[in-house]
């Protein structure tokens, strides 16, 4: 089986144009880092280039496509219809698609209250054994032909203050997992879990206390091995992290429409193990 893993594609709303009074404290401090920090100019394409990377899927014949949060810049309503837009046909069905939130889809206390991810991406959040779930969604699994399992965590929390990033799953989702991966239905499978914070950096060290996910070796302990692999994004590098006896395989998507970044990739399992996987470009071939 194959799936097709990307990340952190931040759709972008024009905020130059909107009432600046109602984009709120928080974005008004974000927009620095859109004009000064050049984020505005590098995911001015996001939208067309996340439409190539759903055409790909297609076309690379994957099982399964995962985009593992960050799918706005900040959690505006047109931010997620444009990403809806993008993602075309594969947005409509569970079965072949799964997108959880990142911290940035939860930028503002009050796009969490609104539920504004689940408006647009909560038919996504479907589970097949939705007797593990522990905090509203989540965990949720997705039971895909005889060979694999993929399994959505939430870890992102809205931030008390813009630049605090850190997530955590929490104590109640990882008692979810825990039960969920004894499940004699996912006896055979190879499990991936999505996740958007990183349990570790591309040089393998946990992330810093303001920025990465607290809760990791706890993770780890639940999945440890080649028959399991987390995927993730918030950095914004593309890694892979073999698995070892004490962890899974972790995958890092990147920023898969960052400007000069642009990625993806394709991870292949094979006999309920996950075996590897291939950075691939947008519209184009293996890195």
């Amino acid at each position: 089986m194959r799936f097709l893993h990307c990340s952190d594609v931040h759709i972008t709303a024009d905020y130059f144009s909107l009432p600046f009074l109602r984009l709120g404290w928080r974005r008004w401090a974000a927009m620095a880092e859109l004009s000064v920090g050049g984020r505005r100019k590098a995911y001015a394409r996001a939208p067309e280039t996340l439409a190539v990377i759903a055409s790909d899927a297609e076309q690379h014949g994957v099982d399964h496509f995962i985009l593992s949060g960050d799918v706005t810049a900040y959690a505006l309503d047109p931010e997620f219809q444009m990403a809806r837009e993008s993602l075309g046909a594969l947005a409509e069905d569970p079965s072949r698609c799964t997108v959880i939130p990142g911290n940035h889809d939860v930028f503002t206390p009050g796009s969490h209250r609104k539920g504004r991810f689940a408006r647009h991406f909560g038919h996504l959040l479907e589970s097949d054994l939705p007797e593990y779930r522990r905090e509203g969604a989540f965990p949720f699994v997705r039971l895909l032909g005889t060979e694999a399992a993929v399994v959505g965590l939430l870890s992102a929390r809205v931030p008390s203050l813009p630049g605090i990033a850190h997530g955590h799953i929490g104590a109640a989702q990882l008692d979810g997992l825990a039960a969920l991966v004894k499940d004699p239905r996912l006896a055979g499978r190879a499990v991936l879990v999505a996740v958007h914070h990183a349990p570790l950096t591309h040089h393998g060290k946990a992330d810093s206390y303001l920025h990465g996910l607290r809760d990791a070796e706890a993770l780890f302990r639940l999945i440890p091995g080649p028959r399991y692999a987390v995927l993730h994004g918030h950095i914004h590098k593309r890694y892979h992290h073999p698995s070892t006896a004490e962890r899974p395989h972790i995958f890092s998507a990147g920023s898969s429409t960052q400007a000069g970044r642009e990625g993806y990739w394709l991870i292949e399992v094979k006999d309920g193990q996950v075996v590897g996987g291939q950075k691939h470009v947008p519209g184009g071939a293996v890195h």
